[in-house]
């Protein structure tokens, strides 16, 4: 194998602490909801980021099975868009840091693209390792989002998955990472969001917040969802209206609702929002943890930079 590091350029000026989390979602195989795809760039649209390193396209990328886009503005060509696999030092809404690792999965060396993000990985000091992946299930849009975990943090996958399953199915590259970590026993954490299947080829906000609230579940990362939201709002009443317009479909997602709560009646999962009793914080408790959480940040991260 060729020197992994040869695969990506550092940025020279951009210094990054140790400890930090890594974030990641590659768009490629699938992305039912577009959850991977609408969480990461939302992710680079509203957060403060600065380039650590960018990988070579020309190694790892199929052009003609993912073309890149240019602009036509009449008689020229105004803009030629290259695809981008990229890792970047974030700041979450309340400044904490982290690393984000977006863009295409690659279609060529994996083993290698692997072994350089493992490079990076231990090079970095990273903390934890957390990615996002979606699946269709036949599951209603009327429930909440449900996810499937895997890695090796206990106290994620046991409040977290609710499906559990045994079975063979087509990997992507960070299933490739994620296995050598857990092989190396660094922390590592994936989240697979299971999304209703009459909706996995469009763009479903709720899978993007849902996505965006597990990673902050991992990584203790604060995230801005209002925009989000009031499209989940706005996509979840045109749905609403599509079904009781649809005799067929409202019968459809009746005979999924049905199947999902009996389903959740059998499993023993408990919201990680909630004490033992079931019960959730009150706004007064959580608005007490919330200001002795930044109180303790404010001495660590108040005076790093982003890039240096």
């Amino acid at each position: 194998m060729r020197d992994p590091r040869s695969l990506y350029e550092l940025n020279p000026d951009v210094r990054v602490p140790e400890g930090l989390p890594l974030v990641a979602g590659l768009t490629g195989f699938a992305d039912a909801g577009a959850a991977v795809a609408q969480t990461t760039e939302y992710l680079l649209s509203t957060l403060d980021s600065t380039l650590v390193a960018m990988f070579d396209a020309d190694e790892l990328l199929d052009y003609r099975a993912r073309r890149p886009i240019i602009l036509f503005e009449g008689d020229h060509l105004g803009d030629y868009r290259p695809p981008k696999l990229q890792l970047r030092l974030a700041r979450d809404e309340i400044g904490q840091q982290f690393l984000l690792l977006t863009g295409y999965e690659p279609d060529f060396q994996w083993n290698r693209f692997g072994a350089a993000v493992l490079g990076l990985i231990e090079d970095l000091g990273v903390s934890t390792v957390t990615w996002i992946n979606a699946i269709p299930m036949p599951v209603p849009h009327t429930r909440p989002i449900s996810l499937t975990v895997s890695g090796n943090r206990p106290e994620l996958t046991e409040a977290m998955s609710v499906w559990r399953p045994t079975t063979e199915a087509p990997a992507n590259a960070l299933h490739l990472v994620e296995y050598q970590l857990h092989a190396l026993e660094r922390p590592v954490t994936g989240f697979v969001l299971l999304v209703p299947h009459y909706l996995a080829d469009t763009e479903y906000p709720t899978v993007a917040i849902s996505a965006l609230e597990a990673i902050s579940s991992a990584t203790g990362r604060i995230f801005p969802t209002d925009a989000l939201r009031e499209q989940g709002r706005e996509f979840r009443a045109r749905i609403d209206e599509q079904v009781a317009a649809n005799a067929e479909l409202a019968k459809l997602v009746g005979t999924l609702e049905e199947r999902h709560d009996s389903y959740m009646e059998d499993t023993v999962l408990r919201s990680p929002l909630t004490d033992e009793d079931g019960e959730l914080p009150s706004a007064d408790e959580i608005a007490a943890e919330l200001e002795k959480f930044l109180a303790f940040r404010r001495g660590r991260d108040d005076d790093t930079p982003l890039g240096g």
